[in-house]
């Protein structure tokens, strides 16, 4: 028997779109009328810690609401045939509710908080996140979300995946949030790649193929046998 071939997912944004889920730029630039630094960033939590909390009490809330689209649920079925290796830039759980089971957060997630003491100190919340709750040690919690400014955990563990790809395919971002967007250049010269957005980035590398599509129907059009 040969192995199974190894798919690849990097997704962003425009992979959760299609569920309802708003991704709350607007497009000056502000989220949900803020400038992104007030709210997220290590900096707009210092200095008001409450807008903070409230934006990603919303963002949770709207999570609670929607559900996996026909994207999400193609990229499970294909764990039936194939091995598949989700990094997603995404904070919410879609992917894991529509059933793949091998999902990396690079950007953190939303049903997660942490504590502002120790950053190992970890867990889930679904309820909305207020000043005064406190992690077992008695420090403010914080969402689990990697904001601005803030090193990415995950990134190493996201390359060693790129590296090992038969097939890359890149869904729904922008391809400008670093350093994800670096992660094309990790994968191998025999690695088909990928890149599936109605509205493409301009992104130059010898083995990309473009599909100007959404994700529920561009990943219809790879033929991955």
């Amino acid at each position: 028997m040969y192995p199974m071939k190894h798919l690849v997912v990097l997704s962003g944004a425009g992979m959760s779109a299609e569920s309802g889920l708003k991704t709350f730029r607007d497009s000056n630039g502000l989220w949900e009328g803020h400038d992104v630094m007030s709210v997220a960033s290590p900096q707009g939590f210092k200095s008001n810690p409450e807008l903070v909390l409230e934006f990603y009490n919303q963002r949770r809330r709207q999570l609670l609401e929607v559900k996996p689209n026909s994207g999400h649920q193609y990229l499970a079925d294909l764990e039936r045939d194939f091995k598949v290796s989700i990094v997603t830039q995404n904070v919410d759980d879609l992917h894991e509710r529509a059933g793949s089971k091998s999902v990396l957060h690079l950007h953190g997630e939303l049903f997660k908080v942490r504590s502002t003491y120790d950053s190992s100190d970890v867990k889930e919340w679904k309820n909305d996140l207020t000043i005064g709750d406190l992690c077992s040690k008695g420090h403010q919690l914080r969402p689990d979300i990697v904001w601005f400014g803030e090193e990415v955990p995950a990134i190493a563990r996201a390359i060693s995946i790129c590296e090992k790809a038969d097939v890359l395919i890149i869904i729904g971002t922008s391809m400008q949030v670093y350093p994800a967007a670096n992660l094309i250049n990790y994968a191998e010269p025999r690695t088909e790649i990928y890149y599936i957005d109605p509205n493409p980035a301009a992104v130059h590398h010898p083995k990309l193929t473009v599909i100007a599509e959404k994700a529920s129907s561009g990943l219809k059009k790879i033929n991955f046998k």
